[in-house]
């Protein structure tokens, strides 16, 4: 069975990380059984075999890929004849990047308390001193004030609003790997914070809700908020 390393809070349930949940949808895009296996900030001795410090890392036999493109891409050649997660849609890499450089950065000052808080002790040591070098102040003050910032956010959010007033998913008229480059930023923050971020009146509400109820609700059955 294919192996896949996840990033895991202190519950070791609470899968968190934006590039695994792009895998693990893929995987289940693709109809392939998985054993899911947590992994956290300081076990870093337990992937080494990657070559890398980072989740995901997948494990398929004898082949070991790591960075959630390079799977996405290594499943799509391996695993042909199941169904395809659209890489060669002409979209797709202006959405990772989009989601990389411009969505993932604002969320993740709305949420970097709430995934400190979700830590085991040690990778809370970890999480907060790395992340306070990175940005220069604590972590409350990263936070501060998220919800006056939510109407900045949401005008980010325009041009996928209105791709889904035009068809169903970011992909056209079924997911594919777009989708789930966006849907797992959506579910990193439903799975680590209460923080709300969509409104039921929303265009990528309803997306969502649709991404959550996918293979027999695999996103919307994980650990994580109503939100």
């Amino acid at each position: 069975m294919i192996k896949l390393y996840e990033l895991a809070g202190a519950e070791e349930n609470r899968r968190f990380s934006p590039y695994c949940w792009r895998i693990r949808m893929s995987l289940a895009h693709k109809g392939l059984a998985v054993d899911c296996l947590p992994w956290r900030f300081t076990e870093k001795e337990k992937i080494k075999f990657s070559g890398q410090e980072r989740v995901p890392v997948l494990v398929d036999g004898d082949h070991t890929v790591s960075d959630s493109w390079q799977i996405a891409k290594y499943l799509e050649a391996e695993y042909p004849d199941a169904p395809s997660l659209k890489l060669e849609n002409g979209e797709v890499l202006f959405v990772k990047f989009w989601a990389e450089t411009v969505m993932n950065p604002l969320l993740v000052k709305f949420l970097l308390l709430d995934i400190h808080d979700s830590l085991t002790a040690k990778d809370k040591i970890y999480f907060r001193d790395s992340r306070e070098k990175l940005f220069g102040k604590t972590l409350e003050e990263i936070v501060e004030g998220r919800e006056e910032r939510m109407p900045d956010f949401h005008k980010t959010l325009t041009p996928l609003r209105l791709t889904f007033k035009k068809q169903q998913f970011v992909a056209g008229g079924s997911p594919g790997f777009s989708d789930y480059i966006v849907f797992g930023a959506f579910q990193w923050a439903r799975c680590i914070s209460d923080f709300s971020l969509l409104q039921p009146d929303d265009p990528i509400y309803e997306w969502r809700q649709q991404m959550l109820r996918l293979h027999d609700g695999l996103a919307g059955n994980a650990v994580g908020y109503s939100v």
